[in-house]
């Protein structure tokens, strides 16, 4: 609205002066004058907002190289097809990525966990009913039934 009243208005107005003052347009006026500045105040400005940009652009880059960690970690783990885009995430990154320490926790649990299904208690603690306590004493018992028939054979 303001714009539309300056240029019905102004055009008039410079008609009526004749046009006696040259005023610079907006268009014309350097970018230090407008914000307020010097040339060497405008130009330390710019270059501290291209620094913050490359700052930012640097730890987003980071995050999603950690984030492309996460996502390979899984997919190895669980067998999954790779993914190109997250191994170029990952080498833009360079060495410097790092899991974050509850993610690294997380994964040294579930590797823990992994494990210990694996071995053969873990499959025996997963059948119900199970006492383990019981087989060890059976499986001693066992043992010390064939020693004793060892003992006896002639053979032996």
């Amino acid at each position: 609205m303001a714009f539309m009243v300056k240029h019905m208005v102004g055009g008039q107005l410079k008609n009526l002066t004749g046009g006696l003052t040259e005023e610079k347009s907006e268009g014309e006026k350097s970018d230090a004058a407008a914000q307020g500045m010097t040339q060497e105040e405008f130009e330390q400005y710019q270059q501290q907002l291209e620094e913050e940009k490359k700052e930012r652009e640097a730890h987003y880059a980071q995050k999603k190289a950690e984030r492309a960690t996460v996502r390979t970690h899984f997919r190895e783990k669980y067998r999954l097809p790779k993914n190109e885009m997250d191994e170029t995430q990952i080498q833009q990154a360079g060495d410097d990525v790092v899991l974050p320490t509850e993610l690294a926790k997380m994964i040294a649990e579930d590797n823990e966990e992994e494990a210990h299904k694996q071995s053969v208690l873990g499959q025996l603690s997963n059948i119900q009913n199970v006492d383990i306590d019981q087989l060890k004493d059976k499986a001693q018992a066992t043992l010390e039934d064939l020693k004793k028939q060892t003992e006896n054979c002639s053979l032996m």
